[in-house]
Formats: structure tokens, C-alpha cells, sequence
């Protein structure tokens, strides 16, 4: 017997969360880095010079670099929770506009690393009902939010996403799994219009 309810829905981001994109896109950066290259120790797409952007597009273009991207055991930890708990487990994951590879690569490591689990690849979080948001970017995170002010979300912990803070945001970083899990089930235990 289930104790899940229809709207009882966690929601899955996959790169950075479930899939460990930074880390596998370092090392393969640093793999073709020449000689002379210093070795790269953090992405930031907003200070990278454009040959490291271009390396990194023709690294992401490939389906199969998407497919076989390694687990991230922040989001992992997440996950096992939300299925103890018996929520509904949904991939939300963005697209990337000009990359169908991607796409394909996505759905790839979805069907060996989860099974048949419900996915939805979208250019916009916010349209996307859950109970919950387990997202590691702060800019997806507020648009979810936007439309779910009694949402909860999940952040596992990254660099970029270390100062971010919202009432609404558990940011997970290895160290308060309790914390976590507390929320979960405050949120799986909230009934309709009831706040958060």
C-alpha cells in the first residue's frame, strides 16, 4: 500500500544534480589542454576565454559524452530519500537549444541510471508543477519559485551556488542529510493551499 498522493511529485534537475557535468567537463577540458596550457581548477562560463568555450561546445555536442556522464552523490543522496518517502520522481532538465545530441544523450543516461522514470525537457522550469525542486543553479531555482512560493527546493552544493539563500532552499553540501530529509517530509506532509 502507497502512501503517495498524485500531486506528491519530486522534481530532478540532471546536470550538477543527478549527473556530475562539472567535474566530468573539467577533466575532459584538461585533457586537451596543450602543453603550455595552465591546467584549469573551476569553470566559469562567465570569465572564460573563447577558445575554452569553444572546446567545451565541441565536448558537449556529443550524444555519448552526454549518456555517459557519472553520478553526483549530492543528488543521489537526495534521491534515495525522496524514494524512501514514496514521491513521484521526475527529470526536469534543460535542453540545450542548438544541441539535439544532447538531447538523446540525456534521455540515454536517464533510461540506464533511473529506468522508467517520467522526464520533461524544457527551456523553462517554472511551467513545471512539483512538490519539490532538487536544482543545483540559483537562476532556475528562482524561476521555479516564482510560480510555487509554497515550494520546497533542494539545492545540492556547488562553488557558484555556495552564497545563495532563500527561505524556501535547503542548499544540501554532503554534511546536514537530516536537515534534508526533515524537509522532505514536511513538504510531502503539506496539504494543498496549506503554507510551507
Amino acid at each position: 500500500m502507497t502512501n503517495r498522493r498524485v500531486d506528491d511529485i519530486a522534481l530532478f534537475d540532471l546536470d550538477g544534480t543527478l549527473a556530475d557535468y562539472d567535474g566530468t567537463l573539467l577533466s575532459a577540458l584538461n585533457r586537451i589542454r596543450s602543453s603550455y596550457e595552465p591546467e584549469l581548477n573551476e569553470l566559469d562560463r562567465d570569465k572564460e576565454p573563447e577558445y575554452i568555450m569553444r572546446r567545451r561546445k565541441l565536448i558537449t555536442d556529443s550524444r555519448e559524452w552526454w549518456a555517459t556522464l557519472p553520478r553526483f552523490q549530492l543528488g543521489w543522496d537526495i534521491l534515495d530519500i525522496t524514494r524512501e518517502l514514496e514521491y513521484r520522481i521526475t527529470i526536469l532538465t534543460q535542453g540545450p537549444r542548438k544541441v539535439p545530441g544532447a538531447w538523446a544523450g540525456k534521455k540515454e543516461w536517464i533510461d540506464t541510471n533511473l529506468g522508467g522514470v517520467d522526464v520533461t525537457i524544457t527551456l523553462d522550469k517554472g511551467l513545471v508543477y512539483g512538490k519539490v525542486l532538487v536544482d543545483d543553479f540559483p537562476e532556475y531555482v528562482e524561476r521555479w519559485l516564482e510560480h510555487r512560493p509554497r515550494g520546497l527546493v533542494i539545492m545540492p552544493g556547488h562553488r557558484y551556488n555556495e552564497k545563495y539563500s532563500h527561505t524556501n532552499v535547503v542548499r544540501y553540501d554532503g554534511s546536514n542529510l537530516d536537515e534534508v530529509r526533515e524537509a522532505l517530509v514536511k513538504a510531502k506532509a503539506r496539504q494543498p493551499r496549506e503554507p510551507l
